[in-house]
C-alpha cells in the first residue's frame, strides 16, 4: 500500500512539474519581462541608486484638466503656466477651444484659465515686471495638397498713389487680366502709399516706388479648373477713378498646392498674480513660430514666423516696448527660419546658434553667428560640425552665464529628413576669434533634445528622438548630466516617457525639473498608426536631492539692484560654495532663450549669507530670478525669488 501511494505521489509530482515546465515554456518571455521589470523597479528605487542617478516620476492630471501642452513658463509665483491653445488639434481650432492651465507643483492644484486666442505655436519671454509676454499664434491650420479644394495663394497688392494709402476690405475680388479668373481676399489689407524717389545729386524727381500689401486670396469655386499656372496682373473690383488706376494686384501661381499654417498678430501679457491674459497692441506682422528675445534696452525683439499668408515673414523684425505696450519695426531686415535660437550677449549684440524649428528656405538664415541688431551686421561663426543638421537642435547658455559659452546639441536635417546628429558643439564667445569645437557626443543622433540648467552648474540633456517626430518608434529614453567644468557627460536615470516634437522642460524652484508634451507622428515602429499627444507631466529629481540634507535659505530682500547686495539667513552659510541667480524658463519646441544661470559673489558670516548681483545689464536682465545657494556637496537650497529692477 505504501509503495502504491508513493507511486501515485510521484506521478502527481511528475505531472505537476510537466505542467509548470509547459506553462513556463509558453509564458517564458512574459515571465522574464515581468521579472526584469520588477528587478528594474527595485534597482531604480534603491536609495544609493537615486543618490547617484536621480529619479523620474509621472504625474497625470485629472482628465478634465488634461491638455496638449505646447508651451510652458515658470511664473514668479512658483506656479507653471501651461499653454495649449488648440494643441495641434484642428477640431479644437474649428470649435475655438483654446486651453491654458496653471499648475502649482507644490500644492498639486490645477486651474483652467480663459484663453483669448489660439496661442498654439506662439512666442514668449519673461518681462521685467514679472509678466510673460506672449505674441503670435495660429490663424489657420495647414492643408495638405489633397485636402485643398480651392485654388489660392499670395496676392501682392500695389499702390502707385504717393498721396494716400488704401485699405481693401475682406472679400475684395481680384480678376486676372490674362487668365480672366477671379480670386477673393480672406482678410482686409492696408497698402501703404507709394514712395517718391528723387535723384540724390540733382534732386530731380525720378519715379514712384509703389506701396506693397500682401494678402491671401482663393478662387470663388472649387476645382482644378480655377488654378493659374503663371504670373498675372489683376484688377481690383470695386474701385473707381484714381484708386482704380493706381491699385492693382500681381500674383504668381494660384493653385491647389499645400497651404501652410498662418499666423496672427495678437499679443498679450500674462499677469501671474491676477492669473489672466492682458491684451496689448498687436504686432505689425502676423507670426506663427516666432522667437521673442530681450534686448539691451529692455525691449523685446520679435523675429521670424509664418505670416497671415502662410509664408515666412520676409525679415521684417519688430520690438515691443513694455512701457508703452506698443510695437515698432526695426530699421534693418534680417531673415531667420522659424523659432531661431537668439540670445542677448554681454556686449549687447545677439548670438544666433543656428538652432531652429524648421520652416524657411534651407539656404537662408541658417548659419550661426553674432548679429548687431542696430547696424544689421552679421558675423558668421565657423567650426560648426554637422551644419546641415541644426534644425530641431537644442541650444543652452552653459552655466555660469559670465563665461558666455554655448552648447548646441544634436539636431536633424531640414524638414522631414531622416538625418540626425549625435554631436554637441561648444563656442566660447569671449574668445578673440570664436569658433565651434565639438564637445562630448551623444550615443545616438538626436532631434528635439531637452537641455535644462541646474543650480549646481550641471545641465541635464534628455529625451528627443532619432527620427523626425519620433518616426519609426525612435524616441530616446536616455538622460545625461553635462558638467561644464570637465566637459563630460554622466549617464543618469532613464526617463519614463518619450519626448520629441512639441515638448519642453522647466527648472522648478525646489531644484527639480518638469517635462511636458511630445507629439509623435506615429504610434508604432511600422508607421501605420497615428500618434497620440503625450499629456503626462514628468518630474526628474536630480541626485543632489537624495543626499542627507540640503542648505536652507530665507529672510532676504525681495529686490536687489544690479551691483547691489542682499543678506539672507542660512544655518548652512559656512558650507555654501556657489550662489546662482537663475532666470525662469519659457520653453517650447526645444527653444528656451530665457534660461540662464548667473554666478554671484557672496560672503558668509555666522548664519548670514550676503550676495552681490553683477552690474552688467546685458548679463543680468531686469526681472524676477530664482536665487539658489549650493553647498560643497553640490546640494542646492530651495530658491528664493529675487527681483532685479
Amino acid at each position: 500500500m505504501k509503495d502504491r501511494a508513493g507511486r501515485r505521489r510521484a506521478r502527481r509530482f511528475a505531472i505537476g512539474t510537466a505542467v509548470v515546465v509547459a506553462l513556463a515554456g509558453m509564458n517564458g518571455p512574459w515571465l522574464y519581462r515581468f521579472g526584469t521589470e520588477k528587478y528594474h523597479q527595485y534597482k531604480i528605487n534603491k536609495p544609493e541608486y537615486k543618490a547617484a542617478n536621480g529619479k523620474w516620476e509621472i504625474i497625470e492630471f485629472p482628465e478634465e484638466y488634461r491638455q496638449n501642452t505646447i508651451h510652458a513658463a515658470l511664473l514668479r509665483t512658483g506656479k507653471v503656466l501651461l499653454v495649449a491653445g488648440s494643441g495641434n488639434n484642428q477640431d479644437n481650432f474649428d470649435d475655438k477651444k483654446f486651453d491654458t492651465r496653471i499648475w502649482d507643483p507644490v500644492k498639486g492644484t490645477i486651474k483652467k484659465v480663459p484663453t483669448p486666442a489660439d496661442l498654439f505655436c506662439t512666442g514668449h519671454t519673461q518681462l521685467a515686471n514679472g509678466n510673460l509676454l506672449i505674441a503670435g499664434g495660429t490663424k489657420r491650420y495647414e492643408k495638405l495638397k489633397g485636402d485643398v479644394t480651392k485654388a489660392g495663394g499670395l496676392m501682392i497688392v500695389h499702390n502707385e498713389n504717393p498721396d494716400k494709402p488704401i485699405t481693401l476690405p475682406a472679400g475684395t475680388r481680384f480678376t486676372g487680366k490674362g487668365n480672366g479668373k477671379t480670386f477673393v481676399s480672406k482678410d482686409p489689407v492696408l497698402v501703404p502709399r507709394a514712395k517718391k524717389v528723387f535723384d540724390p545729386v540733382t534732386g530731380e524727381y525720378l519715379r514712384n516706388d509703389p506701396g506693397l500689401g500682401r494678402i491671401y486670396v482663393e478662387a470663388q469655386k472649387s476645382g482644378a479648373a480655377y488654378e493659374t499656372g503663371t504670373q498675372d496682373n489683376y484688377t481690383v473690383e470695386g474701385l473707381s477713378g484714381a484708386d482704380a488706376r493706381n491699385t492693382y494686384g500681381i500674383a504668381q501661381k494660384l493653385a491647389l498646392d499645400k497651404k501652410d499654417f498662418q499666423g496672427i498678430r495678437d499679443a498679450f501679457e500674462f499677469d501671474p498674480v491676477a492669473e489672466k491674459y492682458i491684451k496689448v497692441d498687436p504686432m505689425h506682422e502676423a507670426r506663427w513660430y516666432p522667437t521673442l528675445t530681450t534686448l539691451s534696452d529692455g525691449k523685446i525683439l520679435s523675429v521670424s514666423g509664418l505670416d497671415d499668408i502662410g509664408q515666412l515673414v520676409p525679415g521684417k523684425n519688430e520690438v515691443y516696448d513694455p512701457k508703452t505696450r506698443k510695437w515698432t519695426y526695426t530699421d534693418e531686415v534680417r531673415q531667420f527660419p522659424t523659432y531661431p535660437a537668439l540670445f542677448l550677449m554681454q556686449n549687447g549684440k545677439v548670438f544666433y546658434s543656428g538652432s531652429n524649428a524648421g520652416y524657411g528656405p534651407d539656404d537662408v538664415g541658417r548659419d550661426p553667428g553674432v548679429w548687431d541688431v542696430e547696424t544689421n551686421k552679421f558675423t558668421k561663426i565657423p567650426g560648426m560640425s554637422d551644419p546641415n543638421m541644426l534644425e530641431t537642435s537644442g541650444t543652452v547658455l552653459l552655466p555660469p552665464a559670465q563665461d558666455e559659452k554655448y552648447m548646441v546639441i544634436g539636431g536633424g536635417g531640414v524638414g522631414e529628413s531622416k538625418l540626425s546628429s549625435e554631436k554637441t558643439r561648444i563656442v566660447d564667445l569671449k574668445a578673440d576669434d570664436p569658433k565651434f569645437v565639438d564637445g562630448p557626443s551623444l550615443e545616438k543622433g538626436t532631434r528635439y533634445p531637452q537641455a535644462s540648467i541646474l543650480p549646481d552648474d550641471s545641465v541635464l540633456v534628455s529625451g528627443g528622438s532619432e527620427d523626425y517626430r519620433g518616426r519609426s518608434d525612435s524616441n530616446i529614453l536616455q538622460a545625461r548630466l553635462y558638467h561644464p567644468d570637465t566637459n563630460t557627460f554622466e549617464r543618469v536615470a532613464d526617463p519614463l516617457v518619450g519626448r520629441n516634437y512639441h515638448s519642453g522642460s522647466i527648472l522648478l524652484p525646489d531644484g527639480r525639473l518638469m517635462f511636458f508634451g511630445s507629439d509623435s507622428l506615429y504610434a508604432d515602429k511600422a508607421n501605420t498608426k497615428p500618434g497620440k499627444f503625450e499629456q503626462r507631466i514628468e518630474i526628474y529629481t536630480p541626485p543632489y536631492l537624495y543626499r542627507d540634507s540640503r542648505p536652507d535659505l530665507s529672510s532676504g530682500p525681495e529686490t536687489i539692484a544690479r551691483g547691489g547686495s542682499g543678506t539672507f539667513t542660512s544655518r548652512a552659510a559656512s558650507t555654501i560654495k556657489k550662489v546662482r541667480l537663475i532666470r525662469p524658463s519659457a520653453s517650447t519646441h526645444v527653444t528656451d532663450v530665457d534660461q540662464r544661470s548667473i554666478a554671484l559673489d557672496f560672503t558668509a558670516e555666522g548664519d548670514k549669507l550676503t550676495v552681490t548681483v553683477p552690474k552688467g545689464r546685458n548679463l543680468v536682465q531686469s526681472g524676477w530670478y530664482m536665487l539658489f545657494a549650493t553647498d560643497g556637496e553640490g546640494t542646492p537650497s530651495k530658491a528664493q525669488w529675487v527681483r532685479v529692477p
